[in-house]
């Protein structure tokens, strides 16, 4: 069995990186999807974009035999089964509205769209079109989640009280020569879909749903550190989006969330995301990769004395918990789970109404930013 996958959009870092090398293009050299003995779901991947030269490159590089700046003449080619569009968040609606017409798969990046009703209404024109659709979140297959997802599953923390997550890392503002810019341009534009509070909430809304419980409302505030960038034409612009957010999650069950995100800190833990967990009966330190823990009869006793150095090494007492298999990559780990959801019609939750649920969030935090106030997540059709 094979598939045409059209592959819009992933000129760009992660695009190229995550979803064209490590997922597709692994899928195909390992042979394609084992689905029964003898049997795989073989991947056919054709690159479109509006940059033909960028194409080309791309596609001699890692030696993709078909690329086509002509996105309607892909649609129309009825082996082409699966769109995906990781293409800027403003153009988004309009490329899915057109392979939702065309009658293809639909999976794209987060967020979906930058306001809830736009998310909401790609969600049900794939549901009335009768069209598979998913939406990336990949954070739920990373290594270090997983072993803190097994650990929960296992009873280890009793009841979780609080989770702490810190996400970031210092963005170069190109304003120094050796020092050249990271982040495209329009992340700090608000008035281009960018700002991290669109971008990271979407993550943090499924991370913590499918890990923790149900976020039931939400009381942020972002900020606009960095008055000035240097865009890719070395000019300065001024930043109008959020470049970091800090925000505290009230789940349904009572777990309290506090999860800060910025591009303007320098880091001094062990990945650039870790989540600290802390239960009843244990708690844990989790990074991308991995995990470590302290139960509650290893728990030392701190003694508060400011006079005297600290007697205790608060590192020693955690445990880290052991790869019990070969991980993959985690969006190479759902894109075969999508398709897998294409071809076989296997169970696939991670759909578009999932992702207008980040969308939900990245908007609820926006408005408690800007009102100064909780806001309370409703139900989404």
């Amino acid at each position: 069995m094979k598939l045409g996958i059209i592959l819009n959009g992933v000129t760009g870092r992660m695009g190229t990186n995550q979803h064209l090398v490590r997922s597709i293009l692994a899928i195909r050299d390992q042979g394609g999807i084992r689905i029964a003995p003898g049997e795989t779901i073989q991947v056919d991947p054709i690159l479109t974009g509006r940059n033909g030269h960028k194409l080309r490159e791309l596609a001699t590089k890692y030696g993709v035999e078909r690329y086509s700046t002509d996105l309607d003449a892909a649609l129309a080619d009825p082996h082409n089964q699966v769109f995906f569009d990781a293409s800027s968040t403003l153009h988004r609606a309009g490329f899915i509205e057109r392979a939702v017409k065309a009658g293809k798969a639909i999976y794209c990046e987060k967020p979906t769209a930058v306001e809830t009703g736009e998310a909401i209404r790609l969600a049900r024109l794939c549901r009335e079109a009768g069209v598979k659709n998913g939406v990336v979140q990949d954070k739920l297959w990373l290594t270090g989640i997983r072993k803190l997802k097994l650990l929960i599953d296992q009873g280890f923390f009793g009841r979780i009280l609080s989770v702490r997550g810190e996400f970031g890392y210092w963005v170069f503002t190109g304003h120094d020569a050796d020092q050249p810019i990271q982040r495209p341009s329009w992340n700090y534009r608000k008035e281009d879909g960018g700002g991290i509070i669109i971008d990271m909430l979407c993550h943090w809304r499924y991370l913590i749903d499918h890990t923790f419980g149900p976020i039931k409302s939400v009381s942020c505030l972002g900020a606009v550190h960095i008055p000035e960038r240097i865009d890719e034409a070395g000019k300065p612009y001024a930043c109008t989006a959020d470049d970091s957010c800090y925000a505290t999650f009230e789940l349904e069950n009572g777990i309290v969330c506090q999860f800060n995100s910025s591009w303007d800190v320098r880091v001094r833990r062990d990945d650039l995301f870790t989540m600290n967990v802390d239960g009843t009966h244990g708690s844990a330190v989790v990074g991308l990769r991995q995990c470590r823990v302290q139960s509650l009869g290893t728990t030392p006793k701190p003694i508060w004395n400011p006079d005297i150095p600290q007697p205790i090494d608060f590192y020693e007492g955690w445990q880290e918990v052991p790869d019990a298999c070969a991980y993959d990559n985690a969006f190479k780990i759902q894109w075969e789970l999508f398709l897998r959801h294409v071809a076989l019609d296997e169970p696939f939750p991670y759909d578009l109404m999932e992702g207008a649920k980040g969308v939900q969030l990245a908007e609820a935090g926006l408005q408690s930013w800007a009102e100064r106030r909780w806001i309370d997540l409703g139900t989404l059709d």
